[in-house]
Parts: C-alpha cells; sequence; structure tokens
C-alpha cells in the first residue's frame, strides 16, 4: 500500500509562487506515474500536470501551461508542482496522485490514478 502526503499550500497573492510536496511512502515504486489534480469548492476535480518514472515525459493542463513545472525526485519518492505567476482561479485544494496498478499512461482524468493524498489548500488572494 502506497500513502500520499501533500505539502507546501497556503496563501499568496496574485502574480506569487509556491511549491507543492508529495511525499509518497509504503510500497513505493518509482515507475510510477504521478499527477496533481485540483478541486474548487463546487467544481468538478481538474487535471493539473502528469510526470512518467523517469521526468522526462509530462503534460499539463491548458490554463497550466508555462506557469506550473511538475518534477520528481525518485531518490526522495517525492513529486513536486512549483506554481508560479498563481492567479485567483488557481484556488483550490491540490492533490497528488499514483497509479500504482501500473498503467503507465500520462493520464489526464482522475480514473487513470488508484492512489490519492488528502489533499493542500492553495488559496491565491487578488
Amino acid at each position: 500500500q502506497v500513502q500520499l502526503v501533500e505539502s507546501g499550500g497556503g496563501l499568496v497573492q496574485a502574480g506569487g509562487s509556491l511549491r507543492l510536496s508529495c511525499a509518497a511512502s509504503g510500497r513505493t515504486d518509482s515507475r510510477y506515474v504521478m499527477g496533481w489534480f485540483r478541486q474548487a469548492p463546487g467544481e468538478e476535480r481538474e487535471f493539473v500536470a502528469t510526470i512518467n518514472w523517469s521526468g522526462r515525459s509530462t503534460d499539463y493542463g491548458n490554463s497550466m501551461k508555462g506557469r506550473f513545472t511538475i518534477s520528481r525526485d525518485n531518490a526522495k519518492n517525492t513529486v513536486y508542482l512549483q506554481m508560479n505567476s498563481l492567479k485567483p482561479e488557481d484556488t483550490a485544494v491540490y492533490y497528488c496522485a499514483a497509479d500504482v496498478s501500473g498503467r503507465g499512461i500520462l493520464g489526464t482524468s482522475d480514473r487513470a490514478y488508484d492512489c490519492w493524498g488528502q489533499g493542500t489548500q492553495v488559496t491565491v488572494s487578488s
């Protein structure tokens, strides 16, 4: 079993930056595809970013491209999400997810992931 714990959320002004971390523990495997999603109140869960096992392949949601960067450090079993030029519409709970079933695809749907963290709140003030 894999446990995911997000950290790094908080309150930031528009135009600012935050770096989220997702630490994996338990039966971890560096070959897992990892992803970030977010959910604002009253909204559906939204794809943010995904990264393959080596870190060489990534994908982003359209509104995140050019502002967010996903990366991973397999030696630390940690995935990061660097968020720059934040906007009030980026306010949401951000979730880390892992494809522990080993599908191996860079999924943009939450159905591609089967292990989730508890989430970390990001609030961007205008």
